[in-house]
């Protein structure tokens, strides 16, 4: 894509000045802005793919798409789950088209090669006619490409770029503030699958990471005040938190401490206290349409009723299905010449937005 069609869509973006626009419209409607995403903060950052806790058997496989690509995980005898790129080596099939269990081996549907669930080819049935193995052939060389995997806790990270820093490493913002957690005792208890959102996916992130709208879009569902609230920026991880007292709490609703914390690109973990956390996997498809789906986790080990959990996914749909209204408006409202600048961001409670926001800049301008 001619790299003059990014750098005049972001001129607005780059102003200097106290107010500062938000990105352009077509960074959340052009199909070309989007591939450019798919290009650079797809394909250069680590990107959150699942939960480790739905793969319970070896040969558990899930096919997944990152930056376009068709991307296989799989978990292995070892109880590890393995990445690659979803392509078989000899004819470059997709070797996995939809969840299942592959057993203790993975075969290619075409012509039945065959690899172990660490990648290695172990089988080319008559490749090489009745030998199966022609001259100069190397089995170890053929095996699945591997691609890099990063797994914090429950969550399921890859990065396509071999180059990439060590996850811990690029996640220590966003780890640091959960070191007074024992992980060992976050227990998934809800999965809400909302399917997919007629919107870009960087609306979904940038809703949760600012508090402006909270007590306008959520006041039936919420009590948290705006004025509590006060926005994180810490290089890639950004969002908005809220300190309230035990006595602030309102039955039914959503009124205690959180965290709304995101890693960039696409992950989110909300953290509301004492005893929960909710992580969402946004899995964009293409430049107005996202996948989304939610995990609840307890943190302290309790068992929790059946009451209980069907109390937290009706208020958590509840919120989601507000929030994905707004950002299906939002979408909408991309459309209209005047969103062509992106509008203007509060400098108070979207700092932490325009920073996702230049990182998305910064990215698709390299």
């Amino acid at each position: 894509m001619d790299s003059s069609f990014i750098t005049d869509s972001l001129s607005s973006f780059n102003k200097k000045g106290a107010l500062k626009h938000g990105l352009p419209s077509v960074a959340y409607t052009s199909e070309d802005f989007f591939e450019t995403e798919c290009q650079t903060v797809f394909s250069n950052n680590w990107v959150f793919v699942g939960f480790a806790h739905e793969f319970n058997e070896p040969g558990d496989a899930a096919p997944i798409t990152v930056a376009g690509q068709p991307i296989l995980l799989i978990k292995n005898v070892n109880g590890s789950i393995n990445a690659f790129h979803n392509s078989c080596s000899h004819r470059c099939l997709k070797l996995v088209d939809e969840p299942s269990n592959v057993g203790s081996m993975l075969s290619c549907p075409y012509h039945s090669w065959t690899y172990n669930l660490d990648g290695d080819l172990c089988a080319t049935p008559f490749f090489g006619g009745r030998e199966h193995h022609p001259e100069g052939f190397n089995m170890a060389e053929h095996g699945l490409h591997s691609v890099k995997i990063a797994i914090w806790h429950d969550w399921i990270f890859v990065n396509l770029n071999n180059d990439c820093e060590d996850f811990d490493e690029y996640a220590e913002p966003l780890i640091n503030n959960f070191k007074d957690i024992d992980f060992k005792k976050i227990h998934p208890v809800a999965t809400l699958d909302f399917g997919e959102i007629a919107t870009n996916w960087k609306f979904l992130m940038e809703n949760f990471i600012e508090p402006y709208h909270v007590q306008f879009v959520h006041r039936t569902t919420t009590n948290q005040p705006l004025e509590d609230h006060y926005t994180i920026v810490d290089g890639v991880c950004v969002g908005s938190a809220i300190d309230l007292d035990e006595n602030d709490k309102v039955e039914g609703s959503l009124s205690v401490s959180s965290r709304y914390l995101t890693l960039f690109p696409n992950f989110i973990i909300g953290r509301y206290f004492p005893d929960q956390i909710g992580v969402y996997l946004n899995v964009p498809t293409d430049s107005g349409h996202t996948l989304q789906k939610r995990v609840i986790y307890t943190t302290d080990g309790k068992a929790i009723s059946d009451k209980s959990v069907d109390e937290i996914k009706k208020l958590w749909w509840d919120v989601h299905k507000e929030d994905h209204a707004i950002c299906e408006r939002m979408q909408l409202g991309r459309l209209s010449p005047v969103a062509k600048n992106g509008g203007l961001l509060s400098p108070y409670w979207e700092d932490s937005v325009r920073a996702f926001q230049q990182m998305v800049a910064d990215a698709v301008s390299k």
